[in-house]
């Protein structure tokens, strides 16, 4: 079956459509939520944050994720996920009222990143659980263009969320009383997403064994460290999952480091000077949109890549072909070379994670999905922190560092090694 008809039979479901509509409402309001966020902190000019400032924001409001991340995944596999989606979206615009408030109140530091800790934690818990309830929505051989759809339009749809804040920013007064209505403004994304969801019957997007499958007993730390614990189990002994957690985890890695280098280049790095391609805010924003445009031809060319040369070979080789040419961009440090690394990191991230999806969705058992989503969340957050921390202690203030390209080039080349070599028993992954 050629793409285009896997995604129009895709689309002529009904099911797939509206879950696909609450991703796509869901994340715009992420994107609106993280500019507005980012502007408050990053380019508000009554605010101000170094490099490391940055690294300790994302370290609060990540790091304890991976704390609450194994609760979500055992909820997952317990409750309802049609009720999480629309609970969840109902809280996150509660929650975004509160950030606006404080961010009209003046208030910054740990009790700003503390309420975005809990914003961000719900939204992860969110993808977590549109992530577990797609198989329900998607038949098998379907679930790569699934992925690939769904992901890469949830990523289009949250950088357009994060477009139409910064252009909500530049209508009204400057400082903390825009960006505090541009925050406030996510709220209406996340109640349209719950409005969508709740068309779905109570038990449709699973777990198969229905809500509460897993007995009514009180969810204690105890019981939560077990239902990991099975799901890590679950996952080991699935190399083709396990080998797909370490692909994942390695990229992150490798994504924080760029991420920091980038932020750094056309905060101080690159004059703004003008020219196609300027430093600065603007050039930023070239090079997020250029990681956009990345994500949406990796969309193109995965499911029919993965249906020629197999998934193994393709996430291997994606993560190999990364590293080179992320040195090979990288290292001339001017402003149109580095946009176009970031076209190839958007490649190689959406990429890898259409094929790390599509594995865990078919290779795991249904009432334990959830919990390995939240072990693939809790990983993907821990390492994208960790190199961000490390980069911010270690790269110099405008980001130009040859070794720290290097290492990220090295880093990718030898993921994809260990990947081939753990998944070579597998060669036929379709």
């Amino acid at each position: 079956m050629g793409a285009d008809t896997t995604v129009r039979h895709l689309l002529l479901r009904g099911d797939f459509r509206r879950l696909l509509t609450t991703r796509l409402l869901s994340q715009f309001g992420d994107g609106v939520f993280q500019a507005s966020l980012a502007g408050t902190v990053l380019f508000n000019p009554q605010r101000a944050a170094d490099p490391l400032d940055v690294a300790a924001g994302f370290a609060v409001l990540l790091l304890p994720y991976s704390v609450v991340g194994p609760f979500a995944g055992v909820w997952l596999d317990r409750w309802s996920r049609r009720q999480v989606l629309l609970r969840a979206n109902l809280l996150r615009a509660a929650l975004v009222a509160v950030v606006a408030a404080t961010v009209l109140a003046g208030v910054s530091g740990v009790p700003l990143y503390a309420l975005g800790l809990v914003v961000f934690s719900v939204t992860r818990f969110v993808l977590s659980a549109l992530s577990a309830g797609l198989p329900h929505t998607a038949d098998e051989p379907s679930l790569v263009s699934a992925n690939a759809l769904s992901t890469t339009l949830g990523a289009v749809a949250t950088v357009a969320g994060g477009g139409v804040a910064v252009g909500l920013s530049r209508l009204g007064v400057t400082g903390d009383a825009v960006y505090a209505a541009v925050a406030l403004s996510a709220a209406l994304p996340y109640l349209a997403a719950s409005l969508v969801v709740a068309g779905f019957g109570p038990g449709y997007l699973g777990p198969d064994d229905g809500p509460d499958a897993a007995g009514p007993d009180r969810l204690t730390a105890r019981a939560v460290v077990r239902g990991m614990a099975e799901g890590a189990r679950h996952a080991r002994a699935r190399p083709p999952v396990a080998a797909a957690l370490l692909a994942i985890s390695a990229h992150r890695l490798c994504y924080g480091v760029l991420t920091l280098v980038t932020l750094l280049l056309f905060r101080t790095g690159f004059p703004d000077v003008g020219g196609l391609v300027p430093g600065g805010l603007v050039g930023l924003g070239q090079a997020v949109a250029a990681g956009a445009a990345g994500t949406v031809l990796a969309a193109a060319v995965t499911p029919a890549a993965v249906r020629r040369v197999g998934r193994r070979r393709w996430t291997a080789g994606v993560l190999a072909v990364g590293g080179v040419l992320q040195l090979a961009l990288g290292l001339p440090f001017t402003p149109p070379s580095t946009v176009a690394a970031a076209f190839v990191l958007g490649l190689v991230a959406q990429g890898v994670k259409i094929c790390v999806d599509t594995t865990l969705q078919e290779s795991l058992d249904d009432d334990l999905r959830g919990r390995v989503f939240s072990v693939y969340d809790t990983l993907v957050n821990v390492s994208y922190v960790t190199a961000l921390v490390a980069a911010a202690l270690l790269l110099p203030p405008d980001g130009r560092s040859v070794a720290a390209l290097a290492v990220v080039a090295g880093g990718y080349l030898l993921t994809a090694a260990l990947y081939a070599h753990l998944t070579r028993s597998h060669a036929d992954l379709p």
